[in-house]
């Protein structure tokens, strides 16, 4: 069956749904208020009317009774180069040109392994591209195709005499969590012959939940993992095969013998013997309101504005939170703004966790993991909410409420100095506005986060938390130091594996109110390194003209390194090296250097795989913590449009490297756009502090301007740090010193409460 690309003739339009906006945020949900009627602006997300538009005009591509799987329904952004002058325009108050909006669609047909991905024209209701994936280019998953997964592997009779050997206890509950299956190019044998990972499966790993808790929904099955994983195909729903899982220090697979009991390890407060009772309330508050303004560019997408910050904000199916046309004081920074790919290789080399490597944004999404934000529990304060559509297998519409939380925080001392002539102190606290979204991706949480603040750093924050990835051991082990992973209960082991994420920053750095918009008008940005090195000096030279630049071996300089050649580049700690994003036409007033932004990026260990690993190539952004390409239409993704069983060869990597092969400079001057992708991450090693879950761990990428502007662009904060203003609450007993050196009484209950000179309501 093929499918027929000829013009649909439905003379259907897109509409547009009505979506409640709130101009200002406030500590509830916006008022339910019709919003005014929007104009079609080509950033923003589709809307439902869209999204079944979609869907439409590909059913009606195919014969009728196809039965059609729909795994993407997304904005095809336009062409940079179109979309840049309708930017330009718009923000000079004039009228854009008209720019078509299309979207983006990926299907299966249902039962098979045909995957297609097609282009609909929504502006002329046509379908402009249709055409079929080719080998090893596989779909994501999504959440029908797990639910149908876990009920097909419960019911095989295969699967059910694997788990009658382990002889559990009467009642279990048994819990599944399908991976994707990653690559290794080994063909097994299957009882129906030959078995080659050219075909999209799943690996499945098997749990159970405490056996004198089964009825507990939320019992924490990661500390029952059992040593049985079988291998499905998702699209005919067969059991390929029943792995059985190794379970020693070895790759050694012993025969399936009667389960051991072992304790439960619970993290839902019910469950725990005792909560703390002495972690009094801390509070968020904003008397006179917050100090942005939210308002929509379109249906659903989101113009934010705060301390000089300007910024549009999208939300799709792969990246989630896009932000694009960020500006600060009416000067562009940059143009677009995402994460673009994660990957979690794992380093057990035994079958099957030899392919254990996740791709949470390729193989599933961070927009349809995306948690419902709850107010007061993931965000703190006067919040505002966005929300999202997406598409689910029908290709019918999925609301997506609350995916991205806005709102201000206290960020510490922005600057501050005390002139210890006078005693005088001038000091103002730093405020940030953060973007936040919340994945859940099977056990594990992410948090991302974008953070601006008032001194015109713009950070990205990713947080893990979560459970444990977690396999079965030998209970006999349990104090025998393993291999490959830690021990974090009895029985079970969590493996060791590393978190890598890849940042996509597309700029458009100009001190002018408009970016740069061809080579005749100046330089594209330009991308360099810069490094701290000793300055010449020899203490055996008997040469007295040796060392007269540098007479005491004291002496360092600045050194530049231009980056003209696509490819991937490291920090040098030895050096400080730091990348910077610089704007070459135009110079800081002050000191005449081009203007920029520095990337402050954390060290990060580069994949441990091997680079014949199908993990190091598939992997393509993970051993290197820069980047730097040829800004190209389609190249958003680091790992490649399609990740899941990928083969490599489609990401950052290969597009560096057949630049080089065509010895393809880097000329800004000649109008090349630059674009960074900065890797940072984690190495981590399990502790048995991280289960049954794991305290967050942290990472941040800091986005800081260099020689950009004439003077610190914070010192106009309007509100010094001041007690009339910050309304703190001294704890000390009156007459107390804090300086006396006796031991003070810290007063708790009504000494703790705000005084009343500052907010009245709440003394």
């Amino acid at each position: 069956m093929t499918a027929n690309t000829k013009e649909a003739t439905s003379k259907e339009e897109p509409g547009h749904a009505p979506l409640s906006v709130a101009n200002t945020a406030s500590n509830g949900p916006p008022p339910d208020v019709p919003p005014p009627a929007y104009q079609s602006h080509p950033l923003g997300p589709l809307t439902a009317s869209e999204i079944t538009q979609s869907s439409i005009r590909i059913k009606a591509s195919w014969p009728s009774g196809t039965e059609i799987h729909f795994k993407i329904i997304t904005l095809l952004e336009p062409a940079k180069a179109q979309l840049m002058p309708y930017l330009v325009a718009e923000r000079a108050g004039q009228t854009p040109l008209d720019i078509d909006r299309r979207s983006f669609v990926v299907y299966s047909l249902r039962g098979t392994h045909n995957v297609y991905e097609a282009v609909v024209n929504l502006t002329n209701n046509t379908v402009e591209s249709n055409a079929k994936l080719g080998p090893f280019q596989h779909a994501n998953s999504d959440g029908e195709e797990i639910m149908a997964v876990e009920q097909a592997l419960l019911a095989d009779p295969k699967v059910q005499a694997e788990i009658a050997k382990l002889k559990l206890p009467e009642g279990t509950q048994i819990v599944i969590d399908p991976w994707g299956y990653g690559s290794d190019g080994i063909k097994h044998e299957t009882e129906s012959g030959k078995f080659y990972d050219d075909l999209r499966v799943m690996q499945c790993f098997l749990y159970m939940r405490d056996p004198e808790n089964s009825s507990e929904p939320d019992s924490c099955h990661y500390a029952f993992p059992l040593p049985i994983s079988p291998v499905i195909d998702p699209a005919t729903l067969e059991v390929i095969r029943v792995d059985i899982l190794p379970t020693g220090l070895d790759d050694k697979v012993e025969p399936l013998k009667p389960w051991q009991p072992r304790p439960p390890n619970e993290y839902i407060p019910e469950a725990q013997a005792s909560l703390r009772t002495d972690l009094k309330p801390l509070h968020v508050v904003q008397p006179e309101g917050v100090s942005f303004t939210v308002e929509p560019f379109s249906e659903m997408g989101r113009l934010i504005r705060w301390q000089k910050w300007d910024f549009k904000v999208g939300f799709n199916q792969r990246e989630g939170m896009v932000l694009y046309d960020v500006h600060y004081d009416n000067k562009p920074l940059f143009y677009r703004l995402s994460l673009s790919d994660m990957a979690i290789p794992y380093s057990d080399p035994r079958h099957p966790f030899h392919r254990k490597a996740a791709f949470d944004l390729g193989d599933a999404g961070a927009g349809i993991m995306a948690n419902n934000l709850k107010l007061g529990c993931d965000c703190l304060g006067s919040i505002y909410y966005i929300s999202g559509v997406l598409t689910d297998g029908s290709g019918s519409p999925v609301n997506m409420p609350n995916v991205i939380c806005v709102h201000e925080q206290d960020a510490g001392i922005g600057w501050k100095h005390t002139n210890y002539r006078t005693n005088r102190a001038v000091v103002t606290r730093q405020r940030e506005l953060v973007l936040q979204t919340i994945l859940t991706v099977s056990n594990y949480e992410y948090i991302l986060s974008f953070v601006f603040n008032t001194s015109a750093d713009l950070a990205y924050e990713a947080r893990a938390t979560g459970v444990l990835s977690t396999q079965p051991v030998d209970l006999e082990l349990s104090h025998t130091p393993h291999p490959y992973g830690t021990i974090v209960h009895p029985g079970v082991l969590a493996g060791y594996h590393q978190h890598f994420f890849s940042l996509r920053i597309d700029p458009m750095l100009s001190t002018s109110s408009a970016p740069i918009l061809s080579p005749s008008t100046g330089p594209r940005n330009a991308i360099v390194y810069e490094e701290c090195v000793p300055l010449p000096f020899d203490p055996q030279s008997k040469d007295p003209s040796a060392n007269t630049q540098n007479p005491h071996g004291t002496g360092y300089t600045l050194r530049t390194t231009p980056i003209l050649e696509p490819g991937g580049y490291d920090l040098s700690p030895q050096t400080g090296r730091v990348f910077k994003i610089l704007s070459p036409s135009s110079h800081n007033p002050i000191n005449n250097s081009p203007p920029g932004y520095k990337l402050h990026i954390p060290p990060m260990q580069p994949m441990l795989a091997h680079p014949s690993s199908f993990h190091h190539k598939r992997a393509e952004f993970a051993d290197h913590s820069v980047y730097v390409t040829k800004y190209r239409e389609g190249e958003l993704y680091a790992g490649g449009k399609y990740t899941n069983q990928s083969r490599g060869g489609t990401g950052v990597r290969s597009w560096a490297a057949a630049d080089r092969n065509r010895r393809d400079k880097l000329d800004a001057e000649g109008g090349d756009e630059p674009v960074v992708w900065v890797q940072f991450g984690l190495q981590h090693v399990p502790r048995t502090e991280d289960f049954p879950v794991m305290p967050v761990e942290t990472t941040r990428v800091v986005l800081r301007p260099a020689n950009f502007f004439d003077r610190n662009p914070a010192i106009d904060v309007r509100e010094p740090s001041r007690q009339e203003v910050n309304c703190s609450v001294g704890l000390n007993r009156e007459g107390e010193a804090g300086s006396s050196g006796k031991h003070e009484q810290v007063l708790g209950g009504e000494g703790g409460k705000l005084a009343s000179v500052c907010y009245g309501g709440h003394a």
